[in-house]
Protein backbone atom coordinates (compact mmCIF):
# COMPACT_ATOMS: atom_id res chain seq x y z
CA UNK A 1 0.00 0.00 0.00
CA UNK A 2 1.22 3.50 -0.81
CA UNK A 3 0.60 5.54 2.32
CA UNK A 4 -0.92 8.93 1.65
CA UNK A 5 1.66 11.45 2.90
CA UNK A 6 0.18 13.86 5.42
CA UNK A 7 -3.22 12.18 5.54
CA UNK A 8 -4.81 11.21 8.86
CA UNK A 9 -7.70 8.75 9.02
CA UNK A 10 -9.80 8.57 12.18
CA UNK A 11 -11.26 5.06 12.31
CA UNK A 12 -14.02 4.26 14.80
CA UNK A 13 -14.77 0.57 15.29
CA UNK A 14 -18.46 0.05 15.96
CA UNK A 15 -20.54 -2.89 17.11
CA UNK A 16 -24.08 -2.00 18.14
CA UNK A 17 -22.88 1.35 19.45
CA UNK A 18 -25.67 3.51 18.07
CA UNK A 19 -26.08 5.44 21.32
CA UNK A 20 -22.38 6.33 21.33
CA UNK A 21 -22.38 7.36 17.67
CA UNK A 22 -25.36 9.61 18.34
CA UNK A 23 -23.67 11.25 21.32
CA UNK A 24 -20.01 11.45 20.33
CA UNK A 25 -19.63 11.31 16.55
CA UNK A 26 -20.75 14.95 16.15
CA UNK A 27 -17.76 16.12 18.22
CA UNK A 28 -15.39 14.03 16.11
CA UNK A 29 -16.71 15.39 12.81
CA UNK A 30 -16.81 18.99 14.08
CA UNK A 31 -13.31 18.98 15.60
CA UNK A 32 -11.33 16.95 13.06
CA UNK A 33 -11.00 19.23 10.04
CA UNK A 34 -8.67 17.85 7.39
CA UNK A 35 -9.03 14.26 8.60
CA UNK A 36 -10.99 11.45 7.01
CA UNK A 37 -13.54 10.04 9.46
CA UNK A 38 -14.39 6.35 8.99
CA UNK A 39 -16.67 3.98 10.87
CA UNK A 40 -15.62 0.33 10.62
CA UNK A 41 -18.72 -1.66 11.52
CA UNK A 42 -18.60 -5.18 13.00
CA UNK A 43 -21.97 -6.32 11.62
CA UNK A 44 -24.13 -4.15 13.87
CA UNK A 45 -27.85 -4.88 14.14
CA UNK A 46 -28.96 -1.80 16.09
CA UNK A 47 -29.53 0.67 13.26
CA UNK A 48 -26.03 2.17 13.41
CA UNK A 49 -25.55 2.10 9.64
CA UNK A 50 -28.93 3.65 8.92
CA UNK A 51 -28.14 6.43 11.38
CA UNK A 52 -24.81 7.13 9.67
CA UNK A 53 -26.39 7.17 6.23
CA UNK A 54 -29.11 9.59 7.35
CA UNK A 55 -27.08 11.97 9.51
CA UNK A 56 -23.42 11.65 8.50
CA UNK A 57 -23.24 10.83 4.78
CA UNK A 58 -19.72 12.32 4.72
CA UNK A 59 -18.45 9.56 7.03
CA UNK A 60 -17.07 6.56 5.14
CA UNK A 61 -18.36 3.15 6.25
CA UNK A 62 -16.33 -0.05 6.10
CA UNK A 63 -18.46 -3.13 6.67
CA UNK A 64 -17.06 -6.26 8.32
CA UNK A 65 -19.21 -9.34 7.74
CA UNK A 66 -19.16 -10.47 11.37
CA UNK A 67 -18.29 -9.22 14.85
CA UNK A 68 -14.55 -9.74 14.53
CA UNK A 69 -13.73 -8.13 17.87
CA UNK A 70 -11.57 -5.09 18.42
CA UNK A 71 -8.34 -6.57 17.05
CA UNK A 72 -9.36 -8.33 13.87
CA UNK A 73 -12.08 -5.77 13.25
CA UNK A 74 -9.41 -3.09 12.98
CA UNK A 75 -6.96 -5.36 11.13
CA UNK A 76 -9.45 -6.05 8.36
CA UNK A 77 -10.74 -2.49 8.15
CA UNK A 78 -7.32 -0.82 8.06
CA UNK A 79 -6.28 -2.93 5.07
CA UNK A 80 -8.75 -0.72 3.20
CA UNK A 81 -7.53 2.64 4.49
CA UNK A 82 -4.76 4.59 2.73
CA UNK A 83 -3.29 7.13 5.14
CA UNK A 84 -0.07 8.23 6.80
CA UNK A 85 -1.57 8.03 10.28
CA UNK A 86 -4.44 6.00 11.69
CA UNK A 87 -6.31 7.13 14.77
CA UNK A 88 -7.97 4.14 16.43
CA UNK A 89 -10.78 5.90 18.26
CA UNK A 90 -13.41 4.34 20.48
CA UNK A 91 -16.99 5.29 19.71
CA UNK A 92 -17.48 6.51 23.32
CA UNK A 93 -14.87 9.28 23.11
CA UNK A 94 -15.61 13.02 22.96
CA UNK A 95 -12.82 14.97 21.32
CA UNK A 96 -11.90 18.63 21.77
CA UNK A 97 -11.05 21.43 19.31
CA UNK A 98 -7.52 21.05 17.95
CA UNK A 99 -7.04 17.58 19.44
CA UNK A 100 -5.35 16.12 16.35
CA UNK A 101 -2.71 18.75 15.57
CA UNK A 102 -0.35 18.47 18.60
CA UNK A 103 0.07 14.74 18.09
CA UNK A 104 0.51 14.81 14.31
CA UNK A 105 3.05 17.63 14.64
CA UNK A 106 4.99 15.55 17.18
CA UNK A 107 4.95 12.45 15.00
CA UNK A 108 5.88 14.41 11.87
CA UNK A 109 8.94 15.76 13.67
CA UNK A 110 10.25 12.31 14.65
CA UNK A 111 9.82 9.32 12.34
CA UNK A 112 10.88 6.95 15.13
CA UNK A 113 7.56 7.64 16.89
CA UNK A 114 5.18 4.82 15.93
CA UNK A 115 2.39 5.42 18.44
CA UNK A 116 1.05 8.35 20.47
CA UNK A 117 -1.93 9.08 22.68
CA UNK A 118 -3.53 12.25 24.06
CA UNK A 119 -4.52 12.94 27.66
CA UNK A 120 -7.58 10.85 28.54
CA UNK A 121 -10.06 12.27 31.03
CA UNK A 122 -13.29 10.67 32.24
CA UNK A 123 -16.30 11.90 30.31
CA UNK A 124 -18.59 11.61 33.34
CA UNK A 125 -16.02 13.10 35.76
CA UNK A 126 -14.00 15.44 33.53
CA UNK A 127 -11.71 16.70 36.30
CA UNK A 128 -10.35 13.17 36.74
CA UNK A 129 -8.28 10.91 34.53
CA UNK A 130 -9.95 7.95 32.85
CA UNK A 131 -8.96 4.35 33.52
CA UNK A 132 -7.96 3.38 29.97
CA UNK A 133 -4.89 5.47 29.25
CA UNK A 134 -5.03 8.48 31.59
CA UNK A 135 -1.66 10.30 31.36
CA UNK A 136 0.18 7.60 29.41
CA UNK A 137 0.69 3.87 29.84
CA UNK A 138 3.44 2.25 31.93
CA UNK A 139 4.31 -1.32 32.90
CA UNK A 140 6.10 -2.93 35.83
CA UNK A 141 8.80 -5.60 35.95
CA UNK A 142 6.20 -8.39 35.99
CA UNK A 143 4.27 -7.03 33.01
CA UNK A 144 1.39 -5.46 34.95
CA UNK A 145 0.17 -2.32 33.15
CA UNK A 146 -0.80 0.93 34.84
CA UNK A 147 -0.95 4.60 33.90
CA UNK A 148 0.29 7.95 34.96
CA UNK A 149 -2.90 9.10 36.62
CA UNK A 150 -4.29 5.62 37.36
CA UNK A 151 -3.04 2.83 39.60
CA UNK A 152 -5.45 -0.12 39.57
CA UNK A 153 -8.84 1.41 40.49
CA UNK A 154 -7.43 4.68 41.89
CA UNK A 155 -7.85 7.64 39.53
CA UNK A 156 -6.03 10.93 40.07
CA UNK A 157 -7.64 14.33 39.77
CA UNK A 158 -6.28 16.20 36.76
CA UNK A 159 -4.42 19.21 38.13
CA UNK A 160 -2.19 19.64 35.10
CA UNK A 161 0.45 17.25 36.48
CA UNK A 162 0.59 15.40 33.15
CA UNK A 163 0.41 18.36 30.80
CA UNK A 164 3.64 17.27 29.15
CA UNK A 165 5.14 15.27 26.31
CA UNK A 166 6.57 11.99 27.55
CA UNK A 167 7.89 8.74 26.12
CA UNK A 168 5.81 5.95 27.63
CA UNK A 169 5.49 2.19 27.36
CA UNK A 170 2.02 1.89 25.84
CA UNK A 171 -0.78 4.06 24.49
CA UNK A 172 -4.48 3.54 25.04
CA UNK A 173 -6.52 1.72 22.42
CA UNK A 174 -9.35 4.15 23.15
CA UNK A 175 -7.50 6.88 21.23
CA UNK A 176 -4.32 5.60 19.64
CA UNK A 177 -2.48 7.46 16.89
CA UNK A 178 -0.43 4.97 14.84
CA UNK A 179 1.94 5.42 11.93
CA UNK A 180 0.22 3.36 9.22
CA UNK A 181 3.33 1.78 7.74
CA UNK A 182 4.39 0.56 11.19
CA UNK A 183 0.93 -0.85 11.88
CA UNK A 184 1.17 -3.07 8.82
CA UNK A 185 4.89 -3.74 9.25
CA UNK A 186 4.14 -5.27 12.67
CA UNK A 187 1.12 -7.21 11.45
CA UNK A 188 -1.47 -5.06 13.20
CA UNK A 189 -3.16 -6.07 16.44
CA UNK A 190 -2.91 -9.60 17.82
CA UNK A 191 -6.13 -11.23 16.52
CA UNK A 192 -6.32 -13.88 19.25
CA UNK A 193 -6.57 -11.19 21.92
CA UNK A 194 -10.04 -10.21 20.56
CA UNK A 195 -10.12 -7.24 22.96
CA UNK A 196 -8.21 -5.96 26.03
CA UNK A 197 -4.44 -5.38 26.25
CA UNK A 198 -4.06 -5.59 22.49
CA UNK A 199 -2.73 -2.02 22.45
CA UNK A 200 -0.07 -2.89 25.05
CA UNK A 201 1.03 -5.86 22.99
CA UNK A 202 1.24 -3.72 19.85
CA UNK A 203 3.22 -0.99 21.60
CA UNK A 204 5.59 -3.53 23.14
CA UNK A 205 6.25 -5.00 19.70
CA UNK A 206 6.79 -1.52 18.30
CA UNK A 207 9.34 -0.76 21.02
CA UNK A 208 11.05 -4.11 20.44
CA UNK A 209 11.32 -3.09 16.77
CA UNK A 210 13.08 0.15 17.73
CA UNK A 211 10.20 2.61 17.66
CA UNK A 212 8.99 5.05 20.34
CA UNK A 213 5.61 5.24 22.05
CA UNK A 214 4.64 8.74 23.17
CA UNK A 215 2.10 10.67 25.22
CA UNK A 216 1.15 14.25 24.38
CA UNK A 217 -0.81 15.97 27.15
CA UNK A 218 -1.46 19.03 25.01
CA UNK A 219 -4.14 17.04 23.20
CA UNK A 220 -7.15 16.02 25.29
CA UNK A 221 -10.18 13.78 24.89
CA UNK A 222 -12.91 12.46 27.19
CA UNK A 223 -13.71 8.75 27.39
CA UNK A 224 -16.76 7.01 28.87
CA UNK A 225 -15.07 3.61 29.29
CA UNK A 226 -16.60 0.19 29.84
CA UNK A 227 -18.71 0.57 26.72
CA UNK A 228 -17.99 -2.94 25.45
CA UNK A 229 -17.70 -5.07 28.59
CA UNK A 230 -18.31 -3.90 32.14
CA UNK A 231 -15.32 -4.36 34.45
CA UNK A 232 -17.23 -6.95 36.54
CA UNK A 233 -18.07 -9.08 33.49
CA UNK A 234 -16.44 -12.55 33.75
CA UNK A 235 -15.71 -12.41 30.02
CA UNK A 236 -13.60 -9.31 30.63
CA UNK A 237 -11.90 -11.01 33.58
CA UNK A 238 -11.05 -13.94 31.31
CA UNK A 239 -9.64 -11.71 28.56
CA UNK A 240 -7.60 -9.61 30.99
CA UNK A 241 -5.96 -12.60 32.67
CA UNK A 242 -5.44 -14.61 29.49
CA UNK A 243 -4.14 -11.68 27.49
CA UNK A 244 -2.02 -10.46 30.39
CA UNK A 245 -0.08 -13.72 30.49
CA UNK A 246 0.07 -14.00 26.69
CA UNK A 247 1.37 -10.43 26.53
CA UNK A 248 4.32 -11.28 28.76
CA UNK A 249 5.00 -14.59 27.05
CA UNK A 250 5.05 -13.04 23.56
CA UNK A 251 7.27 -10.07 24.29
CA UNK A 252 9.56 -10.61 27.29
CA UNK A 253 13.23 -11.45 26.65
CA UNK A 254 14.06 -15.13 27.06
CA UNK A 255 16.36 -14.46 30.01
CA UNK A 256 13.44 -13.07 32.05
CA UNK A 257 10.63 -15.29 30.81
CA UNK A 258 10.48 -18.31 33.15
CA UNK A 259 10.73 -16.51 36.53
CA UNK A 260 8.30 -13.80 35.42
CA UNK A 261 5.67 -16.20 34.07
CA UNK A 262 5.95 -18.39 37.19
CA UNK A 263 5.37 -15.47 39.53
CA UNK A 264 2.54 -14.14 37.37
CA UNK A 265 0.73 -17.48 37.52
CA UNK A 266 1.06 -17.55 41.31
CA UNK A 267 -0.30 -14.01 41.60
CA UNK A 268 -3.19 -14.89 39.27
CA UNK A 269 -4.13 -17.79 41.52
CA UNK A 270 -3.97 -15.47 44.51
CA UNK A 271 -6.29 -13.05 42.70
CA UNK A 272 -8.70 -15.89 41.93
CA UNK A 273 -8.70 -16.91 45.61
CA UNK A 274 -9.53 -13.34 46.63
CA UNK A 275 -12.41 -13.36 44.12
CA UNK A 276 -13.76 -16.55 45.70
CA UNK A 277 -13.60 -15.00 49.16
CA UNK A 278 -15.51 -12.01 47.81
CA UNK A 279 -18.20 -14.25 46.32
CA UNK A 280 -17.13 -13.59 42.74
CA UNK A 281 -17.26 -17.23 41.71
CA UNK A 282 -17.71 -16.61 37.98
CA UNK A 283 -14.72 -14.25 37.90
CA UNK A 284 -12.54 -16.76 39.78
CA UNK A 285 -13.49 -19.47 37.31
CA UNK A 286 -12.66 -17.08 34.46
CA UNK A 287 -9.08 -16.81 35.74
CA UNK A 288 -8.71 -20.60 35.72
CA UNK A 289 -10.29 -20.78 32.25
CA UNK A 290 -7.78 -18.20 31.05
CA UNK A 291 -4.86 -20.36 32.17
CA UNK A 292 -6.41 -23.53 30.75
CA UNK A 293 -6.97 -21.94 27.35
CA UNK A 294 -3.42 -20.61 27.23
CA UNK A 295 -2.11 -24.14 27.74
CA UNK A 296 -4.55 -25.54 25.19
CA UNK A 297 -3.27 -23.09 22.58
CA UNK A 298 0.37 -23.20 23.62
CA UNK A 299 1.53 -24.08 20.10
CA UNK A 300 -0.13 -20.97 18.72
CA UNK A 301 1.39 -18.67 21.33
CA UNK A 302 4.80 -20.29 20.86
CA UNK A 303 4.63 -19.60 17.13
CA UNK A 304 3.62 -15.98 17.77
CA UNK A 305 6.55 -15.50 20.13
CA UNK A 306 8.99 -16.95 17.61
CA UNK A 307 7.61 -14.73 14.85
CA UNK A 308 7.66 -11.54 16.91
CA UNK A 309 10.48 -11.94 19.41
CA UNK A 310 13.31 -9.46 18.70
CA UNK A 311 16.92 -10.48 18.32
CA UNK A 312 18.72 -9.83 21.60
CA UNK A 313 17.31 -8.27 24.77
CA UNK A 314 14.76 -5.49 25.09
CA UNK A 315 16.60 -2.21 25.67
CA UNK A 316 14.02 0.60 25.50
CA UNK A 317 13.02 0.92 29.15
CA UNK A 318 11.01 4.14 28.82
CA UNK A 319 7.77 3.67 30.74
CA UNK A 320 9.01 0.63 32.69
CA UNK A 321 8.77 0.63 36.49
CA UNK A 322 11.48 -1.74 37.72
CA UNK A 323 9.61 -2.77 40.85
CA UNK A 324 6.24 -4.47 41.42
CA UNK A 325 3.16 -2.28 41.15
CA UNK A 326 1.17 -4.97 43.02
CA UNK A 327 3.53 -4.69 46.00
CA UNK A 328 3.64 -0.89 45.92
CA UNK A 329 -0.14 -0.52 45.70
CA UNK A 330 -1.52 -3.28 47.90
CA UNK A 331 1.25 -3.55 50.51
CA UNK A 332 2.83 -0.09 50.61
CA UNK A 333 -0.51 1.63 49.88
CA UNK A 334 0.93 3.96 47.23
CA UNK A 335 -1.76 5.53 45.09
CA UNK A 336 -0.01 7.74 42.52
CA UNK A 337 2.89 7.37 40.08
CA UNK A 338 4.66 10.23 41.87
CA UNK A 339 4.77 8.11 45.03
CA UNK A 340 6.48 5.16 43.36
Amino acid sequence: MDYNTGHTAIVILNWNGLRFLQEFLPSVVANSAGCEVIVADNASTDGSLAFLADHFPQVRIIRNNDNLGFCEGYNQALKQVDATYYVLLNSDVAVTPGWVNPIIELMNADESIAVCQPKINAQQHPDFFEYAGAGGGMIDSLGYPFCRGRLFETLEEDKGQYNDVQETFWATGACMFVRAKVYHELGGLEPEFFAHMEEIDFCWRAKNAGYKVMYNGFSQVYHVGGGTLHKSNPRKTYLNFRNGLALVYKNLPTSELVPTITLRIMLDWLAAFRMLLAGQTADARAVLDAHTDLLRKSNYWRSRRRAQQPKGNFVNMAGVFKGSIVWEYFVKQKRTVQQL
